[in-house]
């Protein structure tokens, strides 16, 4: 294990022998540190939190501190990362609210600089967060998806599986899969990049297209665009947008441009 003399590691850490942890580095509570694990400079792991394997935190950055919530009491909670996960310089995660519950960043997360992940969020794998991005508490981030810089995302929004918001983005309801926003966080088109390096063809492609059309150019109300995709019969790949879709949403879904 290759710790800097000036790190400070409470004795209840545990923290795997090919972890490498930098200057000035403060690890505080029974943090878990996965193998070849690298913690740079300044940066403070707490409480409750596990980190994978391979994970790269860059200087400055903090991870499983108390929630910016006032509904939060000291309850005992938690804060999970996964493995390959990479932070950058300022990044900051928070652990949950509510005795048990956790904030959980999955496989291969990417969080650049300043970016923020609220209490109880959930980001599932390859989340890309870029600088500045901001997550209020309980949002729910999909596979792949992508946060552009100076973005805020409302607690409780929802963003799909390789969604892209766009920067400076102000997201107050769902964005669903596939979608891109603008600045104000209406949906204008689909993700056509993200969908074509996610592998998925031009058919597949064009059945994304298509129920981009339903859902926000034909002008149908949310109930009667659901019954025409149902009817479609489309492909295994619009599966992760019409799940998203007919689940219950606590903000309701991003309206389409003018």
């Amino acid at each position: 294990m290759s710790i800097h003399p000036t790190a400070v590691i409470d004795p209840k850490a545990e923290i795997d022998p090919t972890v490498q942890i930098g200057p000035y580095v403060v690890i505080e509570g029974p943090v878990k540190i996965g193998a070849e694990t690298k913690i740079g400079p300044f940066s403070m792991i707490m409480g409750n939190t596990t980190i994978g394997e391979r994970c790269y935190f860059h200087s400055h950055v903090i991870v499983g501190d108390i929630p910016q919530d006032a509904a939060y009491q000291g309850e005992q909670t938690f804060c999970i990362l996964g493995d390959d996960i990479e932070i950058r310089e300022g990044a900051t995660v928070h652990r949950a609210t509510g005795e048990g519950n956790a904030t959980i960043i999955s496989d291969g997360c990417y969080l650049m600089s300043n970016a923020h992940v609220g209490h109880n969020c959930e980001l599932e794998r390859e989340v890309v967060l870029t600088n500045g991005s901001l997550l209020g508490g309980h949002v729910y981030i999909g596979e792949k998806a992508i946060i552009s810089g100076n973005a805020g995302v409302h607690q409780f929004c929802r963003i799909g599986t390789l969604a892209m918001v766009g920067g400076l983005s102000k997201i107050t309801q769902d964005v669903p899969p596939f979608m891109m926003t603008d600045q104000l966080g209406n949906i204008i088109a689909t993700n056509l990049i993200g969908l074509k390096r996610a592998g998925y063809n031009a058919d597949q492609r064009r059945e994304v297209k298509d129920a981009f059309r339903i859902l926000y150019r034909d002008g149908l109300t949310h109930t009667s665009a659901m019954q025409i995709l149902l009817a479609k019969g489309y492909s295994s790949a619009l599966e992760p947008l019409i799940d998203f879709i007919s689940e219950t949403s606590r903000r309701g879904l991003c309206k389409g441009a003018a």
